[in-house]
């Protein structure tokens, strides 16, 4: 499945098409990223219109050496590969969703899950922010565009935004978010986001691109 060679969107989509541009594809990819047990399966399975894909397995006594549960005792599964679901926008879009696998033991895996991919969400618990720094250098380094979208766990302290901005050291372009990964509407306004935020980087990309070609004339 060839993300970059789908077929362009019409131009001048309905005032609800988050992607209306003639540069955007029918279907597109991304990612939900993050630590170990921010909720990435469980957004994915939320959110999804088909029965995800899951490359779940259940924690051995071996694997907790290995892996911080700390925050997360009571997980009883792990993601080994990834999780993969779709869901369509009203305008038609139709995304296609990859879940990173959380332990850095399977991080060698990502490179190969983000080809094609026009953003990420990054999935943060602000009971374990540390966790996120290394997602988020990821997808910097790449120049992937991408958001954080704070999962709001039963029991924990809510965090406004623009604290989790400074907590992480965000550059101000990068939008965040709240979230339920549990609750399909909040999941998808989540995605909903990233396609806009994403869209708002064409459109500059090629407004500086109109504008070069403009000075060399």
């Amino acid at each position: 499945m060839d993300f970059r060679r789908s077929e362009p969107a019409r131009a001048g989509g309905d005032d609800g098409d988050p992607l209306d541009e003639r540069r955007f594809p029918r279907a597109v990819k991304i990612l939900v990223a993050g630590g170990f047990g921010v909720g990435k399966t469980t957004l994915v399975g939320a959110v999804s219109e088909i029965r995800p894909l899951r490359t779940e397995e259940t924690l051995t006594c071996e694997g907790i050496e290995v892996d911080n549960i700390d925050g997360v005792e009571s997980k009883r599964t792990t993601t080994v590969a990834m999780d993969f679901g779709r869901i369509t926008l009203g305008s038609g879009l139709i995304l296609y969703l990859f879940g990173t696998p959380g332990q850095q033991r399977f991080w060698f895996m990502w490179d190969e899950l983000a080809l094609g991919a026009i953003g990420a969400v990054v999935l943060v618990d602000t009971r374990r922010l540390p966790d996120s720094f290394a997602t988020i250098d990821y997808f910097e380094r790449k120049g992937t565009p991408f958001l954080v979208a704070v999962n709001c766990f039963d029991g924990a302290r809510r965090h406004e935004p623009e604290e989790v901005r400074r907590a992480l050291d965000l550059d101000a372009g990068v939008p965040v978010v709240l979230c339920d990964a549990r609750d399909r509407e909040s999941a998808k306004d989540v995605l909903t986001s990233l396609v806009r935020h994403v869209k708002d980087g064409v459109k500059r990309d090629t407004a500086a691109e109109a504008g070069s070609a403009a000075a060399a004339h």
